[in-house]
């Protein structure tokens, strides 16, 4: 792996240069980091179940497909440490560079996987395996990349700049259901024979894609200064860790954007079309709603750098818990337009408002010194929570009940956490962030000292 260029731009023009640079490989790489993700989740929620746990009842097919994508997320945080640590040590970029390596590969390699039928019990077994290593590898991956665009930003736009990365997630989400929208259009034998392989095996592409990029970008000034002086932390984790109620605070924070977003896309479809709806109509609806959060994120995060990070996910906590029950009411409608409408409504919007203002308000609460370990730990914590067993927990909810309320019921808790945790946090959007040495000009709470 190349050594990453500590010395920063020179000239205000290369600083402008460089910021949108590092703009377009933080969108790019979460993209492909998310696609990878969510392909995983959209695949398993359609076809996982008879291939990797045959034999099972229908339901319990899909809760054991869907444990295999909590798997996942349980291992972001494992991730969060681990490249947090190295990230802060070493420095951002190389860390970057093989999260991305990795995430690719582990996707590529659950493309060509035996299924249960060939290859018995060791099927599930390594799909989980590369499961987790997605899910090592996704956990370092924002992180990095959304605090190398903070570092390199201005004081008074860097929830702006900070959205770039924050939208590769619903591009990510574009680009796998546009993907899994056209291969499900084959026979459905030939789906599950070997369509569901497909998007797996194009990440091969994306992942060319976001290393070109990625290679151009130079290492966080912030960061080259803290190495010139060599200040690094020695175990960031222990420096973080001595005050969890930052980490805590930011968990808290993300869980109802994460609890929305795992419900409203990866669970939907295998809800939506148990009830009736046909597999490319909850598809659209989920490519309407992502072009949707293409807008509304940037303008959320914008909106941040003005009145303040807190209002703003306030905001769409309060929308998400007040929309929770006429989505749902939407979707059991039966129509394919109040489908589109009520994943527009719950995840375009409200999730969307709340997700935007996560990807700075996250970052500017630790120092430097700490900030990958920190921010990982708080934003992997987050979807550990709010979207590892989500889907889960509702599929059996679901089954039980025979409704739709136990959905409508997770995502107002999620939503309440988040509101509730909120008010705990100081606003951090006009803080300076620290250099080697510095603290905040403004003070807050959730600032840790390097």
């Amino acid at each position: 792996m190349p050594p990453s260029p500590v010395a920063p731009p020179s000239t205000t023009a290369e600083r402008t240069r460089q910021l949108r640079l590092v703009a377009a490989s933080g969108l790019l790489g979460t993209a492909v980091e998310f696609y990878d993700f969510l392909v995983y989740g959209t695949v398993a929620a359609l076809v996982f179940g008879e291939l990797f746990f045959p034999g099972a009842d229908p339901a319990v097919g899909t809760i054991a497909a869907f444990g295999t994508f909590a798997a996942g997320y349980v291992a972001r945080p494992l991730g969060g440490i681990l490249f947090g640590h190295f990230g802060d040590r070493l420095g951002r970029k190389s860390m970057l560079l093989l999260t991305m390596g990795l995430m690719g590969g582990a996707s590529f390699l659950i493309g060509l996987l035996p299924t249960y039928d060939t290859i018995g019990v060791w099927a599930p077994v390594l799909l989980i395996a590369l499961r987790v290593v997605q899910g090592i590898a996704i956990g370092g991956e924002w992180g990095g990349a959304t605090l190398m665009v903070v570092e390199h930003a201005g004081e008074r736009r860097r929830g702006l700049w900070s959205s770039f990365t924050q939208m590769g997630a619903p591009l990510g989400s574009l680009l796998s259901t546009a993907v899994v929208a056209y291969v499900v259009t084959l026979p459905k034998d030939d789906f599950a024979a070997w369509g569901w392989r497909v998007p797996f095996l194009f990440s091969v592409a994306l992942l060319g894609v976001g290393l070109f990029v990625r290679l151009k970008v130079v290492e966080s000034p912030l960061f080259a200064e803290v190495k010139k002086e060599r200040a690094e932390s020695r175990l960031p984790i222990l420096d973080v860790l001595r005050n969890p109620r930052p980490v805590l605070l930011a968990c808290g924070v993300g869980i109802g954007a994460f609890t929305a977003q795992s419900l409203l896309t990866s669970y939907m479809i295998a809800y939506a079309t148990g009830i009736g709806y046909a597999r490319p109509q909850v598809l659209s609806a989920l490519t309407v709603s992502a072009c949707v959060a293409l807008v509304v994120l940037p303008c959320a995060s914008a909106l941040s750098d003005r009145i303040g990070r807190r209002p703003v996910v306030l905001a769409g906590a309060i929308a998400s818990a007040a929309l929770a029950f006429p989505v749902l009411a939407l979707v059991d409608s039966g129509s394919p337009g109040l489908l589109i409408l009520a994943v527009v409504l719950g995840h375009g919007i409200a999730q969307s408002t709340m997700y935007g203002p996560l990807g700075a308000l996250l970052t500017e609460m630790f120092g430097t010194k700490v900030r990958y370990t920190g921010a990982s730990l708080g934003y992997q914590g987050a979807t550990l929570v709010g979207a590892g067993f989500s889907p889960m927990i509702a599929t059996s909810l679901v089954a039980g009940s025979g409704n739709s309320t136990p959905v409508a019921l997770l995502l107002c808790g999620g939503a309440a956490i988040t509101a509730v945790t909120v008010c705990f946090v100081r606003e951090t959007n006009r803080s300076t962030l620290d250099d080697s040495t510095a603290r905040p000009s403004v003070p807050h709470t959730e600032e840790i000292s390097a």
